[in-house]
C-alpha cells in the first residue's frame, strides 16, 4: 500500500513563496516517477510540475515555469515544490501523485497513487 501526505500548504501575500512536500511510504519510492497537481472546485486537475524517478528530469507548466521548482531526496521518500513569486491565479488545492508507468506524465490519468491535497491561497 502506498501513501502520500502533503503539507506546507497556506496563505501567503503575492510574491511571496511556500514549500510543499509530499511523504511518500509504502513501496519503492525512488522508482515512481512524481507529479504535482493543482485543482480549485468545478475544475479540472491541472498538471504544475513532474519529475522523473532518478531527479534527472523534471517539466513544468507554463505558467509556473522559471517560477516553481520539483525536486525529490529518495533517501527521504519526499517530494517537493518550491514555489516562488507567487500570483493569486495559483491558488488551489495541490495534489501529489505518484505514477508507477512513464506515459504521458501531464495527465492525471497516469498517476495510480494520490495524496489528500494542501491548499494554497495566494492573496492580491
Amino acid at each position: 500500500q502506498v501513501q502520500l501526505v502533503e503539507s506546507g500548504g497556506g496563505l501567503v501575500q503575492a510574491g511571496g513563496s511556500l514549500r510543499l512536500a509530499c511523504a511518500v511510504s509504502g513501496r519503492a519510492f525512488s522508482g515512481y516517477p512524481m507529479g504535482w497537481f493543482r485543482q480549485n472546485p468545478g475544475k479540472e486537475r491541472d498538471f504544475v510540475a513532474t519529475i522523473t524517478a532518478s531527479g534527472s528530469t523534471t517539466y513544468y507548466a507554463d505558467s509556473v515555469k522559471g517560477r516553481f521548482t520539483i525536486s525529490r531526496d529518495n533517501a527521504k521518500n519526499t517530494v517537493y515544490l518550491q514555489m516562488n513569486s507567487l500570483k493569486p491565479e495559483d491558488t488551489a488545492v495541490y495534489f501529489c501523485g505518484a505514477a508507477i508507468i512513464t506515459s504521458d506524465l501531464t495527465l492525471p490519468s497516469t498517476y495510480k497513487y494520490w495524496g489528500q491535497g494542501t491548499q494554497v491561497t495566494v492573496s492580491s
